[in-house]
């Protein structure tokens, strides 16, 4: 468990912003043939989601802590329905290990939540990767039991494009 989960309050201390083990989606773990500064260069190469992400078609961030990331993702939930807008912010940018971003408790949207992407190296010409998404608060579950699944099915598609797209660039250096 990554360390922020560790240290989250539980959300029923924190109905706002805590966390419910119950209501975190997790990618399967993938096992890659490429170092994971490879990976962790094609996930910091928004300009190119387009080339090989089946879910996130289109991302813009500086990549700083705090920063937004603009997004269009795939409408999963309509299976092929039309794509959509998503605005996150950066959340943790630590190189050839994690990326993040976090949606906010919004007034209107009250439906926080949390995406970490997880690079281990294995090896020096090895690496595993998974995602995961936690929703947050009261509502998180709701939210986990509506779009658990297909959340789950976008970043199961993912990561198994991250690794077709890190082992080709590799195999080609």
């Amino acid at each position: 468990m990554l360390d922020w989960m560790k240290a989250a309050r539980s959300h029923l201390d924190d109905p706002v912003m805590g966390l419910n083990p119950d209501a975190i989606t997790r990618s399967e773990t993938i096992e890659i043939a490429a170092p994971a500064k490879v990976v962790w260069d094609v996930l910091t190469d928004l300009p190119r989601y387009n080339e090989w992400n089946p879910f996130c078609i289109r991302a813009v961030s500086t990549l700083k802590i705090g920063d937004p990331i603009e997004m269009t993702l795939i409408n999963y939930a309509t299976a092929g329905g039309p794509t959509v807008p998503n605005l996150e912010y950066i959340s943790a940018f630590d190189p050839e290990k994690l990326l993040s971003w976090d949606f906010p408790n919004l007034d209107f949207w009250p439906y926080p939540a949390r995406r970490d992407q997880v690079i281990e190296a294995t090896g020096p010409e090895s690496c595993r990767y998974y995602s995961t998404d936690a929703f947050l608060g009261a509502n998180g579950i709701h939210v986990h039991r509506f779009a658990g699944p297909w959340v789950k099915r976008a970043f199961d598609d993912s990561a198994l494009a991250l690794k077709a797209r890190a082992e080709a660039l590799h195999a080609a250096v």
